[in-house]
C-alpha cells in the first residue's frame, strides 16, 4: 500500500537565499531548503537535523559541488551530505531524509508524507 502525500508550502520564493539554505518547519518536522541558482533543479530539501550530533543545523551548512555532486557541509562535524539522495559522502551507510520540491507561483511546496491512524475492526 502506497503512503499518501500532500504538497505543503513552507516557504516563499523571497525567503529563500541563494547558495544558501533556510530552515522551515513540516508536520514532519524541520527540514532544510537549499537554493542553488547556478543548478538544475535549484531546488532542494533535505532534513535539518544532523544525524551526527542530533542539531537542527543542516541548512545552516556551507553548501558546494563534491565531482558533481551538489552537497551540504554540517556546520559541527563538517561531513558532507548529499542534497539529491542525502547520503553522507564520508560515511555512506548514514543519510538523511529528502524531499521532492515544487515551485508553484512564489510558493515552494514539499511533498510531505501523510501520517494517519488505521482502525481496526474488531
Amino acid at each position: 500500500m502506497k503512503a499518501r502525500t500532500r504538497w505543503d508550502a513552507v516557504c516563499t520564493v523571497e525567503d529563500l537565499v541563494p547558495e544558501s539554505g533556510i530552515a522551515v518547519w513540516t508536520s514532519d518536522g524541520p527540514v532544510a531548503v537549499f537554493y542553488l541558482p547556478h543548478r538544475l533543479p535549484a531546488l532542494f530539501a533535505i532534513s535539518h537535523t544532523d544525524p551526527f550530533s542530533g542539531a537542527n543545523v543542516l541548512a545552516r551548512g556551507i553548501t558546494g559541488d563534491l565531482k558533481g555532486e551538489p552537497v551540504v557541509a554540517s556546520p559541527l562535524y563538517k561531513q558532507h551530505f548529499s542534497l539529491r539522495t542525502g547520503i553522507c559522502l564520508e560515511d555512506d551507510s548514514v543519510r538523511v531524509k529528502t524531499y521532492p520540491v515544487l515551485l508553484d507561483g512564489n510558493q515552494i511546496r514539499l511533498e510531505i508524507s501523510e501520517t494517519r491512524q488505521e482502525s481496526i475492526a474488531a
